[in-house]
């Protein structure tokens, strides 16, 4: 991704990955039948994924919330994507997200100010960004593996990927592999509001 709707500030070093308890143990549910079909046993599987047994036991009765590292590391051993690790019968209840009700994070990585849109799910996460004129999202381009799609609002961002940048306007976007190292910069003399959507989200 999680931190209940309200309107909280907090630091992190990128957008944080948390799942919310109801999905907690749907996963845990699916990845102990997934074991289980496999014939591992926790220790084979915990020596596979690089975690303890302990952990696995804790993710699969539900009660700890499994990194995004290490989710991605399960997937790999069932060949499958994060994402299908989330399939469910259940259908994600709707949500309205407001203003003033939204988490809001800040990035001791650059100024970048990200409100979370979506509700952590752990397969699609929308956030609002804000910045200020000369300011950047993180110190220097780094990358996850995802896809993202940055849409802007108003002003005028310059997307640094590597290999060169993209100057996108208000109502354009750009789409790319964020597993490309990469950072958001505001040249201008005007505030950019922008759009970030990433799936999976970044961890």
């Amino acid at each position: 991704m999680s931190i209940p709707y309200a309107c909280v500030t907090m630091p992190v070093t990128a957008p944080e990955f948390r799942i919310e308890e109801r999905w907690m143990a749907m996963i845990g549910s699916q990845l102990r039948s997934l074991r289980m079909a496999k014939g591992l046993s926790l220790r084979a599987l915990a020596t596979a994924v690089g975690v303890s047994p302990t952990l696995l036991s804790q993710v699969e009765r539900g009660v700890t919330e499994p990194s995004l590292s290490t989710l991605r590391r399960l997937a790999d051993v069932y060949a499958m994507s994060v994402a299908d690790l989330f399939s469910s019968d259940e259908k994600l209840s709707p949500e309205v997200s407001r203003p003033g009700e939204r988490p809001v994070l800040l990035s001791p990585r650059g100024s970048v100010h990200y409100e979370r849109v979506t509700p952590s799910n752990g397969r699609l996460e929308v956030l609002r960004a804000v910045l200020e004129p000369g300011d950047v999202s993180s110190r220097e381009p780094w990358g996850h593996a995802s896809i993202e799609c940055a849409y802007v609002i108003t002003g005028t961002l310059t997307a640094d990927l590597e290999g060169g940048t993209r100057t996108v306007g208000a109502g354009e976007a750009v789409t790319f592999d964020s597993g490309i190292p990469h950072r958001y910069i505001n040249e201008t003399e005007e505030i950019v509001e922008f759009i970030i959507a990433t799936s999976p989200p970044a961890s």
